[in-house]
């Protein structure tokens, strides 16, 4: 939980690739929604899709980015 914090806090200072490699590495379900949320800010949303499924999310869709991102942080908040 505190490599993902710690990737929410490199996505929030632009360092995407530093965010990608920590979500990359993180095989929870948190850490693949992460990695689908990274791909709607990057664009690729066939490829955010596939991280969805694997988060075992629903698809947002590509105009949802600041709403997942606060949704995420909230979650990662809560679960302390």
């Amino acid at each position: 939980m505190v490599k993902l914090a710690q990737a929410l806090a490199h996505l929030r200072a632009g360092r995407w690739e530093d965010t990608h490699q920590i979500a990359q590495s993180d095989d929870s379900p948190r850490g693949a929604w992460l990695h689908g949320i990274l791909h709607i800010q990057e664009g690729d949303l066939p490829n955010a899709q596939y991280w969805y499924r694997r988060a075992g999310r629903s698809f947002p869709g590509g105009d949802a980015l600041d709403d997942e991102l606060a949704r995420f942080e909230a979650e990662l908040t809560a679960a302390g």
